[in-house]
């Protein structure tokens, strides 16, 4: 155990069931540096989410040992922000409404955050919509509410969970380009579950390849790409070096088909 902001050691987790056990992840081995954008990437039942789950103190592991900052973990830490696949926001509250949940669930200032949470709502283009309800927003609206939310305290740890997997093409490469600039403007750690090759490779210092039946890491992979990055790195033949290698490895164990 070193200096990393999350690091987790021989994590497996079982799920007791009478029509038999599932063994959802094993031996799952991971440091994360501070300020690093890593991404966990594997098919859909892998255990992504999972993962993500215990690491945000959501859910325990049935054996092995998380910790979070150096402190083994008990409970959602300090510091955290989450993004789920789905926005979860309030539809009879108003955008900013929604936003301003993150103070009053941790009791912080309402008065002192709000003018942070209307420089969120701008920096993510939703200025304007303040006071609008989200039935009246499109779906990438939605999210980029529901980031803002997750941000409004300035967390230092970021975990998010596909959280651009329902959207459209245009929409998520939208949000990626606009997710790496808050990124850069203020260096969280991140973890980051996707199923989308393309994603993990644009957004990623690191990204971590998931194999299934149980959940395990199958590869490690660091993705020397310069940054700041916009959409035209995807015509880089660096970039579709990433994207060969990490099919490669999916095809190889039968989770995808040769091309």
């Amino acid at each position: 155990m070193g200096s990393a902001v999350i690091e987790i050691r021989d994590l497996s987790k079982l799920y007791a069931s009478s029509r038999g056990n599932v063994l959802a992840l094993s031996g799952i081995d991971l440091d994360i540096a501070p300020g690093e954008f890593v991404s966990i990437l594997g098919p859909s039942g892998c255990g992504k989410s999972t993962l993500l789950r215990c690491v945000a103190g959501l859910e325990r592991g049935t054996a092995g040992e998380i910790r979070v900052n150096g402190a083994p973990l008990d409970g959602p830490p300090d510091g955290l922000g989450v993004v789920f696949q789905r926005d979860i926001l309030l539809d009879w509250l108003t955008i900013i409404e929604n936003v301003m949940l993150t103070a009053h669930f941790k009791k912080l200032s309402v008065a002192d955050l709000k003018p942070r949470a209307l420089e969120l709502l701008h920096l993510f283009g939703l200025k304007g919509y303040e006071h609008r309800h989200p039935w009246e927003l499109s779906g990438g609206m939605r999210q980029r509410a529901a980031i803002c939310r997750a941000l409004l305290d300035d967390p230092k740890l970021l975990l998010m969970d596909e959280p651009f997997g329902a959207l459209d093409a245009m929409t998520r490469d939208d949000l990626n380009v606009e997710l790496q600039r808050i990124w850069s403007l203020s260096p969280k750690t991140v973890m980051f579950v996707t199923h989308s090759i393309p994603e993990a490779v644009f957004l990623s210092d690191r990204v971590m390849v998931m194999g299934r039946n149980p959940g395990r890491f199958l590869g490690d992979y660091r993705i020397d790409l310069p940054r700041p990055r916009t959409l035209s790195v995807r015509g880089l033949p660096e970039f579709n070096d990433y994207l060969v290698r990490l099919r490669e490895v999916f095809t190889s164990l039968g989770m995808m088909k040769k091309e």
